[in-house]
């Protein structure tokens, strides 16, 4: 275990080192590569940032809001019928907006019911298995100038269900 330690230390300045070399190998100008990739990835953020404000407000509307709440009772009925517990229907509602707001509701399960709980196992489970599927179809198709998502949305939800479901099985059986 301490071997994968020590290694984890050194893989991304290995990393960082192997690229540059390789670079000065080829007879690359590197310092001018980076700056013009560094100018790109700017106008890339630059090009993007009204969608991510966009996302951001939504995520923080739905949850200030209450509907997310009344979604979630809503919801929570049906989902404790088939297993799911409705406790972790607004973690699986906002994981699909913001990664970051399901991290905060996320930290709230483990304070309440603790992280080696049923519901903080399958929360956990949740949080790997599942996608931000509106901010990641907006990141992507924006900055791709994509109109069309055709099946990437219903195939993104029904990933996410399976997901889902995969988290409260594997919880479960641990």
């Amino acid at each position: 275990m301490k071997l994968f330690l020590y290694l984890s230390d050194f893989i991304i300045p290995l990393v960082i080192f192997s690229i540059l070399a390789y670079g000065l190998l080829r007879k690359v100008k590197v310092y001018d590569t980076f700056i013009e990739g560094a100018r790109s990835g700017l106008y890339t953020v630059i090009k993007i940032l009204p969608t991510l404000v966009g996302l951001m407000v939504a995520a923080g509307v739905l949850q200030a809001s209450g509907l997310l709440d009344a979604l979630s009772l809503w919801i929570g009925r049906f989902s404790g019928r088939i297993g799911f517990p409705g406790e972790l229907v607004p973690l699986a509602l906002v994981k699909m907006f913001s990664s970051s707001a399901a991290t905060s509701l996320l930290l709230t399960l483990y304070k309440e019911y603790g992280t080696d709980s049923f519901i903080g196992l399958t929360a956990s489970i949740c949080m790997s298995c599942t996608e931000t599927i509106f901010y990641t179809m907006s990141l992507y198709f924006v900055s791709a100038k994509i109109t069309r998502t055709r099946y990437t949305l219903p195939g993104a939800l029904f990933a996410t269900f399976a997901g889902l479901i995969a988290s409260v099985i594997l919880a479960g059986k641990m």
